[in-house]
């Protein structure tokens, strides 16, 4: 059986994320991030870097273990919110209740730290995101809103362990998960991290499936001058903005069910929707939706001490609007990203009978979730990742760098 021995295997074999955090943990310089359009933004590898074996510790695309107690199908819980950020121009503008956006402002504004951390459009090229760092409502602001493109939020971790102040970090959840094993070897790291917080994820599309989209709406490349996917308003439009103020959009689920084939077949196989390695996640209330024009909504799940006292202030300094929630609530509202739980241990096993390299998640429980699936499902997880498996020659390498193939 192949088996993952080193970082250049895991991008070879389509384990990749694209987070970022080879980039920032090489000492030596070796790592850099390429963006391409039909995958993601994937680490190029200079000298001997592609055979180094130390990264593969802080690398999520092989390994993501969950600590704590996760008894239940949405991981290590202290407590469950539903609500919306208190200023009516965060809630508005962000991707559902704005809660993570008014954390943030918290933060900056009462909670002592220097900048958020995050991804935002590109002005430069908006139909891809880059790392930036805000230190102001007017950054967060602008910059809030789902984007749902490639991004690498570990890249720009350097100016975290710099910075005089702590900062918050706001990533995806295999983001996250990649901060989580930086810091344990990385006291400046460790130490200037003053909040992580991630947003429930159902995958990331490839570049490829913007401009897929944007050329529907009949916008070529050098016109774009503005990308948004979603926000101002629940869930707000995929909308394309040009240079001659011209524009056009498709309704979030229109353009949603459009963009889930570009994702990569890597994210079929996460287990961490709801964002288990953070302090706090975020997403959105959909068993509370009921149709457009409705302020939006989301669910907080806290993970940790450092999260539930941060929310509470927050909560206090009237920063966010919050009532106690369920996890009930939280497998209604996103019953998709539970479903994805419950299939992955068949698809890993599915891959380890074809001797593909699959990825490891130890502590989530997944042959328990799993279990809970009715014999026939059960045996469609597997016998459908064979299918594609077979579909893509997946037992080669580079196999499986391609979009979601159904």
């Amino acid at each position: 059986m192949a088996r993952i021995e080193t970082i250049g295997d895991v991008v070879d074999w389509g384990l990749c994320v694209g987070c970022g955090g080879c980039f920032h943990a090489c000492d030596r310089q070796a790592v850099e991030l390429v963006h391409i359009p039909q995958t993601g933004i994937r680490p190029r590898f200079t000298g001997d870097c592609e055979n180094c074996t130390r990264c593969l510790d802080i690398c999520p695309g092989h390994r993501i273990e969950l600590n704590g107690s996760a008894t239940g199908e949405a991981g290590p819980v202290l407590e469950i919110w539903q609500g919306h950020a208190s200023d009516p121009e965060v809630r508005y503008k962000g991707s559902s209740g704005g809660v993570l956006s008014a954390l943030s402002l918290y933060c900056l504004e009462q909670g002592g730290m220097g900048q958020v951390l995050h991804s935002a459009m590109d002005p430069t090229e908006p139909w891809k995101n880059r790392t930036v760092a805000s230190r102001s409502r007017t950054e967060i602001l602008a910059r809030s809103g789902s984007r749902y493109a490639p991004s690498s939020p570990c890249d720009g971790l350097r100016t975290v362990e710099e910075s005089a102040a702590p900062s918050v970090f706001i990533g995806k959840p295999c983001d996250t998960a990649a901060v989580a094993m930086l810091r344990r070897d990385n006291p400046d790291l460790d130490r200037k991290l003053g909040l992580v917080l991630s947003f429930f994820c159902a995958g990331t599309p490839s570049t490829d499936g913007t401009l897929t989209l944007a050329g529907a709406l009949g916008f070529e490349t050098q016109k774009i001058r503005e990308v948004r996917y979603r926000g101002e308003g629940w869930p707000g439009d995929f909308k394309i903005l040009a240079g001659d103020g011209s524009s056009a959009s498709l309704s979030y689920m229109d353009s949603w069910s459009r963009l889930t084939k570009y994702r990569p077949f890597r994210c079929n196989l996460c287990p961490d929707g709801l964002g288990a390695t953070a302090d706090i996640s975020c997403g959105d209330a959909w068993h509370a939706y009921e149709g457009g024009g409705q302020a939006g909504t989301s669910l907080v799940l806290v993970r940790t001490e450092l999260g539930r006292v941060v929310l509470r202030k927050a909560m206090e300094a009237g920063y966010v609007t919050l009532a106690p929630s369920s996890e009930g609530a939280v497998l209604r509202a996103q019953a998709g990203l539970v479903d994805r739980k419950r299939n992955v241990f068949g698809r890993l096993l599915a891959m380890r009978m074809m001797a593909i390299p699959a990825p490891r998640f130890p502590g989530f429980g997944l042959f328990r979730c799993w279990a809970q699936l009715s014999l026939a499902r059960r045996a469609r997880s597997v016998v459908g990742t064979l299918r594609r498996l077979v579909r893509r020659r997946a037992w080669k390498k580079n196999g499986l760098l391609e979009p979601n193939a159904g």
